[in-house]
């Protein structure tokens, strides 16, 4: 089978969100108020998981599971993605996503039993602590298992929801955001978690500067905006992840979310700085075909550009909070 991809007869999926990719559900839970400002959010594979990859670029990051997704090592599918809040402290989340799917008998066989199993789980935190104004109030398992039940194959919640709620990029509000990509039979999706020590907006024209690899009418007619200078020491990071319906191996998974990077430099800057933990994950569910490098390269150009897309539909969305306000709140 030829996949034929250009790149200029890309379109958004139905819900313009990683969900488009076939099997990939996303759930979101936070806290907001008496102290807290926080959140987690699930990325699921179908159930039988899908090849994971990843690439860690930032200077401080938090992460859980990143050397199994290694192509040397022995383990080629992961179960979900957790992304969350909280710092180190948020990794607990992905213990109740690990639990979750245990019970539901989905993970990697360690027995002859059924249920013998060990879900994998990899996992990226950002710096939000103390933004609500308590420093402890974090992310624990419990918020790890209200963001799996509350996964859905539906639209994304964009904003400050999830892995997004105590977000902030430069001296903005930042939050989650996603986008999707279709082109030549196959699907890419990406979700974003923009937190960072750089900027999205461009201090000459107040543009995002995401916003020039949007799709044809993808974003609103935007007046530029002016960005608060920061007013708190930069600890960030953006995370994220990417997912296809195409069949890739977990050297081109841990490749794919390489590229992811280029549209997360595009979109923000600077990006992977020493106060940053920037890292994204990329998930191939194999319903489509093998790519030849052609068909790879091009959708590696489409990864870097849904990814960039996705950060703009965070700061888009994204509502006030704590300090900060939104993009379009100014």
């Amino acid at each position: 089978m030829v996949i034929v991809i250009r790149v200029t007869e890309i379109k958004p999926g139905r819900f313009n969100s990683i969900t488009d990719v076939a099997g990939i559900r996303v759930g979101h839970h936070e806290r907001i108020g008496d102290g807290w400002l926080t959140g987690t959010t699930v990325v699921l594979a179908p159930p039988e998981g899908a090849v994971g990859g990843v690439d860690v670029r930032g200077g401080g990051p938090g992460t859980r599971e990143t050397d199994l997704l290694d192509p040397r090592n022995l383990v080629e599918r992961v179960h979900a993605v957790m992304l969350g809040g909280g710092s180190a402290f948020g990794l607990d989340a992905a213990t109740g996503v690990m639990r979750r799917l245990a019970d539901a008998g989905i993970g990697f066989p360690i027995g002859v039993e059924p249920g013998q199993v060990v879900p994998i789980v990899p996992a990226a935190v950002l710096f939000d602590l103390g933004r609500g104004g308590g420093w402890r109030n974090t992310p624990d398992a419990s918020f790890g298992t209200a963001a799996y039940d509350a996964a859905s194959d539906g639209p994304v919640a964009m904003g400050t929801v999830g892995a997004g709620t105590g977000a902030k990029a430069g001296g903005l509000k930042g939050g989650i955001g996603s986008a999707s990509s279709v082109a030549g039979g196959l699907t890419l999706g990406a979700i974003a978690a923009v937190n960072a020590v750089g900027s999205c907006v461009d201090p000459a024209t107040g543009v995002l500067y995401g916003l020039p690899y949007g799709l044809e009418d993808e974003f609103p007619d935007i007046s530029p905006r002016k960005e608060s200078p920061a007013t708190e020491p930069g600890l960030n990071t953006t995370i994220g992840v990417v997912a296809t319906d195409a069949s890739l191996t977990k050297a081109q998974c841990q490749k794919l979310a390489g590229v992811a990077h280029d549209g997360l430099a595009r979109a923000i800057r600077p990006a992977h700085s020493m106060l940053d933990g920037d890292t994204i994950f990329a998930l191939a569910t194999g319903v489509g075909p093998t790519l030849g490098i052609a068909e790879f390269n091009a959708l590696l150009t489409v990864a870097a550009d849904t990814f960039s897309r996705a950060i703009v539909h965070g700061m888009l969305a994204a509502t006030g909070a704590g300090d900060f306000r939104g993009y379009l709140e100014g």
